[in-house]
């Protein structure tokens, strides 16, 4: 089952308190973008994939900061095969999933450069 649109849009609302400042000229950088991928959503900041939607539920990939923000510590693949996640079910709290986007997003490695064809 795919996510919904409406949900998707949702959370990347519910995110957008996440980035702090743009680092790039380009006018989204920094900013929190859903992109279709394999029938669900990826989710990023700043360039960085952050975590999935998938089936209407909130993935975050798992870090240490992530972790000490948690309220409750829920691993979860989020499509089978997959590595476990932090499963994110309190997705309306704004505050809340904004922090531990921005933390999450701050362990993270940057992204590689796209190579030019």
């Amino acid at each position: 089952m795919a996510s919904n649109a409406d949900f998707v849009q949702y959370i990347v609302d519910q995110c957008s308190g996440a980035w702090e400042s743009p680092r790039g000229g380009d006018g989204t950088s920094g900013m929190i973008v859903a992109k279709k991928m394999f029938g669900d959503y990826g989710i990023y900041c700043d360039g960085k994939i952050f975590g999935l939607i998938c089936d209407d539920r909130l993935y975050i990939k798992p870090t240490e900061a992530g972790r000490a923000l948690l309220r409750t510590l829920d691993l979860q693949p989020p499509y089978e095969g997959a590595k476990p996640y932090f499963y994110i079910a309190d997705v309306d709290d704004r505050e809340y999933l904004s922090a531990l986007v921005r933390e999450t997003c701050r362990a993270l490695p940057e992204p590689k450069p796209k190579k030019k064809k």
